[in-house]
């Protein structure tokens, strides 16, 4: 039970990544320490940045990923009156903290512990990190069930389907749509795409988001690991998800009904929306952001995506379809495969073949039950995602 009469507590996991440095100005918007008390935040390589984040927020933690940085915090925290941690163990400090709601943005599979941790607690999670659910599913719904908090979603597709989906009208719900922008090769032939660089990938034409967002944004695996995410935040049927590319990113995402209605949610592409609606749900809060001008739009496009250029919403649907542990296997795999292109030893489009190829090898692995199984299947898709790269040619 929240008590009314103090500042609402919080912590942000990943503070220092775009949805984290989004977080904190909405925390600032809405008349930061006077309404809210930072526990804990959670950063890895910028370590100046966390900790002038701590400073001013007054955050009674700091913890930096990377356990080599820890003295390098602590000196930087030195008469503030923030702890400083570091590692595992700090992260899962910070989750042990008693925040009342907590933003999940570490990316990856290095957040689902502490996520997992402080859902069992019984915080609101804030879910920003889609490997919790993806690798995770029905596990970490369960966890948060559980503990009694709320699972309420944060990217913005997930936001939009959120804020239009009407739980009295269950019985009524058709399918979502997942919008997608397309990226930075919507208009690109697959030739064209045979080559491209990573500069060029990580060019997102209407969001500003990090290097592995970015990237999995031009793949459209972003939007796989969304489709399998869907899934498990609101108990759907794999045909009951859909994916359309709308290159203008204003409908963040539909809901459609049996009668035929289709509710979308709209709005300029800026994620501190979703953040806000977050923070205060079932609320909404005034958000110095910018208004949608609807005499400005000149159009609204949308398209189907082309698997063949695009084969990472195939995959997403193949998985969906075979259940198991094939949306952890994915995301390993893609991580796996993101990381060799990243160091240019694979091409943008090998990526999802190796991922495809890694899929196939490992059809007959159940569903995980524990966060042991997670991380088990999680290294054994590494492993033959590996094998499968160095088997390429370079």
């Amino acid at each position: 039970m929240i008590d009314q009469d103090r500042p609402r507590r919080l912590s942000v996991f990943g503070s220092t990544g775009s949805i984290g440095v989004s977080t904190l100005d909405v925390i600032e918007q809405l008349d930061g320490r006077e309404r809210f008390e930072v526990m804990a935040l959670t950063g890895n390589g910028n370590l100046e940045l966390l900790a002038e984040q701590a400073r001013r927020f007054g955050a009674k933690l700091a913890v930096t990923a990377d356990e080599s940085q820890y003295m390098a915090l602590k000196d930087l925290l030195a008469g503030t009156g923030t702890d400083a941690a570091a590692g595992v163990s700090g992260l899962m400090e910070a989750a042990d903290l008693e925040a009342d709601w907590v933003m999940a943005a570490i990316v990856g599979t290095a957040g689902l512990s502490p996520t997992l941790r402080a859902a069992a607690r019984g915080a609101d999670i804030a879910l920003a990190n889609k490997e919790c659910l993806v690798t995770g599913g029905a596990l970490f719904v369960d966890a948060v069930r559980r503990g009694g908090g709320r699972l309420i979603p944060v990217d913005s597709e997930h936001s939009a389907i959120f804020q239009c989906l009407d739980n009295d009208q269950r019985h009524a719900l058709e399918r979502v749509v997942l919008t997608a922008s397309g990226g930075p090769f919507r208009t690109y032939t697959r030739a064209q795409m045979e080559n491209v660089t990573l500069q060029t990938a990580r060019t997102h034409p209407n969001w500003s988001m990090g290097l592995k967002i970015s990237v999995g944004s031009a793949s459209m695996f972003n939007k796989a690991l969304e489709m399998i995410e869907a899934k498990y935040l609101f108990d759907l049927e794999a045909d009951q998800i859909e994916v359309i590319v709308h290159p203008q990113s204003i409908v963040h995402s539909m809901v459609g009904y049996a009668d035929g209605s289709v509710i979308a949610q709209l709005g300029v592409p800026d994620m501190r929306t979703a953040i806000g609606y977050a923070l205060t749900y079932p609320k909404r809060c005034a958000l110095n952001v910018e208004r949608l001008d609807f005499a400005k739009l000149a159009r609204l496009d949308f398209e189907t995506p082309d698997e063949s250029r695009f084969p990472a919403i195939r995959l997403a649907r193949t998985a969906l379809q075979r259940g198991g542990a094939q949306g952890a296997i994915l995301n390993a795999a893609e991580e796996t495969a993101f990381g060799a292109f990243v160091e240019e030893r694979i091409r943008f489009l090998d990526m999802a073949e190796v991922v495809e190829a890694v899929m196939d090898a490992m059809t007959e692995i159940a569903a995980p039950t524990t966060i042991d199984d997670v991380f088990a299947i999680d290294r054994e898709a590494r492993l033959k995602a590996a094998d499968v790269i160095a088997q390429r040619k370079p």
